[in-house]
Order: structure tokens, then sequence, then C-alpha cells
């Protein structure tokens, strides 16, 4: 069978492509084309504790069987999205938002998109605004050298890289999460992609609800799953090199969530 392999990151850069077609035993299942890969590109073996792995734009464990025509999306750690014109996606679901935007935005945003979520039953209305800064955060594994490399520097811009389709599947999947635990239905998550300078903002949730306990217990949730497991990458730049940050993804919510 045929499959199609797609990297992300730092595996696109050390594998110098985007993406690989493997021709593959017809039994086989992700870790044989994880083996597969590594025979072509042995510079990312190193690699494999942290990688998560995707099919057709779903997580899935190692030992999943593949099938003719899958495509299997190699997950390095994630940063914790989008894109310009015609590709650019927004979801709206029961007066949702999620978007991946490759254009800057500013901290009016917020006000945006609570006027398009918020109605006259609405009593809170929470806001975070996450914004590039100055000082590194903690290297990819495999990241550990290079990031010593510019150990003292400040970080000069980034940029963030995405599997468009996946990630926001899995904000949806957050969204649904949200109106299970909190009750909280009207929710927005925005994320950047592409080159961000310092002091901009990077992302952006906003969630609505009658009382303001289920809408500070939302946006924190929606915060802090977007950043564990949406297949967001967060390159941090500096005058002569640039660093992967993040820790492997998590591929689905934790199993004692937060609920307070």
């Amino acid at each position: 069978m045929r499959v199609r392999v797609r990297l992300f990151a730092i595996q696109r850069e050390l594998a110098g492509t985007r993406e690989v077609p493997l021709e593959l035993a017809d039994d086989a299942t992700i870790e044989d084309a994880w083996q597969s890969l590594v025979e072509r590109f042995p510079v990312l073996a190193p690699g494999r504790p942290s990688v998560r792995f995707a099919r057709n734009g779903d997580y899935a464990a190692a030992e999943e069987p593949l099938a003719d025509g899958d495509e299997l999306a190699c997950i390095p750690p994630v940063s914790g999205g989008a894109v310009d014109g015609a590709t650019a996606r927004e979801y709206m679901e029961r007066r949702r938002i999620l978007e991946l935007r490759g254009e800057p935005f500013d901290t009016g945003i917020v006000a945006e998109l609570a006027g398009r979520l918020a109605t006259p039953e609405d009593g809170a209305v929470v806001g975070f605004i996450g914004q590039t800064r100055a000082s590194p955060g903690t290297p990819a594994p495999g990241q550990e050298a290079e990031a010593a490399r510019h150990s003292g520097r400040s970080v000069e811009t980034l940029d963030y890289e995405a599997h468009e389709t996946m990630a926001l599947r899995i904000l949806g999947d957050i969204a649904d999460e949200i109106r299970e635990r909190y009750g909280v239905e009207r929710v927005a998550i925005v994320h950047r992609t592409g080159n961000v300078p310092l002091g901009e903002p990077s992302v952006a949730v906003v969630a609505v609800s009658p009382h303001r306990d289920e809408a500070f217990q939302a946006a924190r949730y929606a915060i802090d799953e977007t950043k564990a497991r949406a297949p967001i990458w967060k390159a941090e730049h500096f005058a002569d090199g640039h660093v992967w940050v993040g820790a492997p993804a998590r591929t689905g919510p934790e199993a004692n969530g937060r609920d307070d």
C-alpha cells in the first residue's frame, strides 16, 4: 500500500522535505511507517520518544494499522496555529469561533470576538491574549544543544507553523469538551501562524456565558488544552539561528482534567 507522510517543524527541517510517499506492506502499522521513514532519513531517529502520530487528522497509537491512501502526520513537540486567503478556515457551530490566522491582530480582537459571540443573556465575557516575549521557552527534545548556543540571548521574533486541518479539528474537540464540562457553548480560539514579532498577540481566547465562574473556567481550559494538544509549533529566532520549543503533544484531555 501507499501512504503519504507529512513532516512539520524540526522534522521538516531535518529531513529537508514536507511530504514523503511510502510504499508499505499491506499489514503495516504506523510504527512500521516510522521505521521506513527513518531508513530514508536516519537523522529523525533520535526524536522518536517525543513524536506523536495522527492518521487522517486524528491522533493515533503507533500500533494502529494503516490503509492504502492514508495520510500519516508525524507530530513533533507542540508549542505550548491560518493561512491566508482561500485556505483560511473558520468553524462556527453553536456560536463558536475557531480560527488560524496568518495576518496580525491586536488586543482589540477580544472585543471583536465578544461582539460576535455575546447575547443579551450573557453577563460574563472572559478574554485571554497570549503575546510573544523576549525570554526563551523550554527547547523541544533534541533542541537542547542549539538552545545552549543561544543561552543568555533574547528572542528577536517567533514563527508559528500548524497542521491546519488537524489543528482546527482539535480546537473543535476542545470546544465540545468545554460545553460538556462547563456548559459554555460560546467560545472563541484564534491562533496566529507565520512570523509574529515580539510583543504582538499570538493567540486569543474568549468565553461568554451568563455567569462569570463558568466563563473563567472555559477560557482557562481553552488555552491550556490548545497549548497541550493542538499541532501548532513555535520557533524562537535569534540573531544567528533558531530553536524549536515545546513538549510532546498530549493526544487527548487529561484523565483528571481541570474542573475548578
